[in-house]
């Protein structure tokens, strides 16, 4: 059941990333969309309906889910990036992809806010120096002071993590986790 839950395997940050991983996590992010695109772009209901494991979220909801994460993870860099010892704020997951807009709308409005923000955000992280990127903020939901290097870790470990999931739902094999990719 492990590989179901974590497709790419759990969350573990390293102390630092070197500057050829944080280009491979910033690549991995800029080819995020179109891999999500040609996975679920002109699904059937009934696989979007699908879910990776039983009581898990559907593939409707984790696209849903990925566009809000990523969405929020770009809002708390820019907060991070301009408020001193930020505390990120905690959302409930789980009621947000209980909601009517992530169990019954379509996907394509998320699909472009993924792609949209998801630009965004790569591009900033591309202007940041080293000693920038040694900042941190506070996940109170993780209880751990993280890096700025170590956030753009978790948004392309979250990113590649549901897109396992979505694979799974659609009887694929997940992909490797790879910052070359």
């Amino acid at each position: 059941m492990e590989h179901v839950q974590y497709p790419v395997g759990r969350f573990q940050p390293k102390p630092d990333y070197t500057p050829d991983e944080i280009v491979g996590l910033l690549q991995f992010l800029k080819n995020a969309p179109p891999r999500y695109e040609e996975l679920i772009t002109n699904l059937a209901e009934t696989n979007l309906n699908k879910t990776y494991r039983p009581g898990a979220w559907t593939v409707r909801q984790l696209v849903h889910h990925v566009a809000d994460i990523h969405l929020t993870n770009f809002l708390r860099l820019k907060k991070a990036l301009t408020e001193e010892n930020y505390e990120i704020t905690i959302i409930r997951m789980d009621d947000w992809a209980a909601l009517p807009d992530s169990t019954q709308e379509p996907i394509g409005s998320s699909l472009l806010i993924f792609k949209g923000v998801n630009e965004r955000y790569v591009a900033l992280f591309k202007t940041l120096d080293e000693q920038t990127l040694s900042k941190t903020y506070y996940h109170a939901t993780r209880q751990l002071h993280l890096s700025l290097k170590q956030m753009l870790y978790m948004a392309t470990w979250h990113v590649a993590h549901h897109l396992g999931h979505i694979r799974i739902a659609l009887g694929r094999e997940p992909e490797k986790f790879n910052l070359k990719s």
